[in-house]
């Protein structure tokens, strides 16, 4: 199983990027898919949620700025990202939260984010 992110780049404040997360080899419809995001010496944190039937959470820090979306049949996965701040920079990682016991989850490599003028 592979998760592959793309989409990273440079970025103003108040600009926007769409990342997205291709899944390979996975039975996609029996995962949560969330995107994740880290910073320097932070620990990873939750940026989004969507379940297999598509309902969606967010941080407080990127409500009504951030929409997460997913296409099962292709195994892919996006958060539109819009009004970017400095503080969102970080490298943002897909991650694939099985919904079933005996399952594990997946993480992709990561893309990188800069928002700065």
């Amino acid at each position: 199983v592979q998760l592959v992110e793309s989409g990273g780049g440079l970025v103003q404040p108040g600009g926007s990027l769409k990342l997205s997360c291709v899944g390979s080899d996975i039975i996609y419809k029996v995962y949560t898919m969330e995107w994740y995001r880290q910073t320097p010496g932070e620990q990873r944190e939750l940026v989004a949620s969507i379940t297999a039937d598509g309902a969606t959470n967010y941080a407080d820090f990127v409500k009504g700025r951030f929409a997460i979306s997913r296409d099962n049949p292709s195994a892919s996965m996006y958060l539109q990202m819009n009004s970017l701040k400095s503080e969102d920079t970080a490298v943002y990682y897909c991650h694939a939260q099985p919904n079933y016991g005996g399952l594990r989850d997946y993480w992709g490599q990561g893309t990188k984010v800069t928002v700065s003028s």
